[in-house]
């Protein structure tokens, strides 16, 4: 872990929050007790905050500094808000692009997809606050700065996320292996589009899956029934550009 992006100390990982910082997540030590250590639990249950119970050791890991127990790692970009984000896009262009990432976890898999999103004109990018990589120096590292460029936010629930673009006029498409169509048959030229990857394991969840307006899938002619993600995710989004370009 970056130590420009870390935290550590009871009270001021409680000030960081209350600040607002963009936490991605916050170590606590194992059978850690007292006042501070419950408050430090209501404060990040209410930003919904994703915590992770560790041993000393691992706290010695990422700083060796006395940490009191707490340890958190600080985005090293600022989130934006989502529904803000997503009305100011709308009014400023007719056929905007959003890309929702449903629990990508590689932090160089995040990275590649928004540098790639930054050379497709992605308008935005859609993250779920729990299961997905954090925005960590590494992230920025491969995004080669692409994550200080392309708006970012985070939001409680993707489900949630998709029914407020549907609601704005957004045309949801998921890609998946699953899909009965490839992406080069649908019509993507001339209307708000949002595109939904999957995980690297398990791609889109199926309940969000159901959600989504259209399915699409890349052919695959190998014996490798997958690509990865970032290299799938590029794919897409080209050929979105490719479309409305030519």
């Amino acid at each position: 872990m970056d130590k420009e992006n870390i935290v550590y100390g009871l009270r001021a990982v409680l000030e960081a929050i209350e600040a607002g910082k963009s936490i991605e997540r916050v170590f606590i030590q194992q059978g850690l007790k007292g006042d501070l250590s419950k408050e430090l639990e209501n404060s990040l249950r209410k930003h919904n905050i994703r915590a992770s119970y560790v041993p000393q050791e691992r706290l010695y890991r990422l700083t060796k500094e006395n940490h009191q127990g707490v340890v958190a790692q600080i985005s090293p970009v600022a989130f934006q808000d989502f529904e803000e984000l997503v009305n100011k896009i709308l009014q400023k262009t007719d056929k905007p692009l959003f890309l929702l990432l449903d629990r990508v976890s590689d932090v160089r898999n995040l990275g590649a997809i928004i540098r790639t999103a930054s050379c497709t004109g992605v308008d935005a990018i859609i993250l779920p606050s729990q299961e997905t990589a954090p925005i960590s120096a590494d992230t920025v590292k491969t995004s080669a700065g692409a994550a200080y460029s392309v708006p970012l936010c985070k939001v409680t629930h993707l489900k949630d996320a998709i029914y407020y673009l549907q609601a704005s006029g957004v045309h949801v498409v998921a890609a998946t292996e699953k899909a009965s169509d490839p992406i080069y048959d649908l019509d993507l030229k001339q209307r708000p589009v949002a595109l939904v990857m999957g995980s690297e394991g398990k791609g889109i969840h199926p309940g969000i899956l159901k959600l989504c307006d259209q399915q699409a899938k890349l052919p695959i002619l190998g014996p490798i029934q997958s690509l990865n993600v970032s290299v799938a995710c590029g794919v897409f989004l080209y050929e979105i550009l490719r479309q409305r370009t030519y």
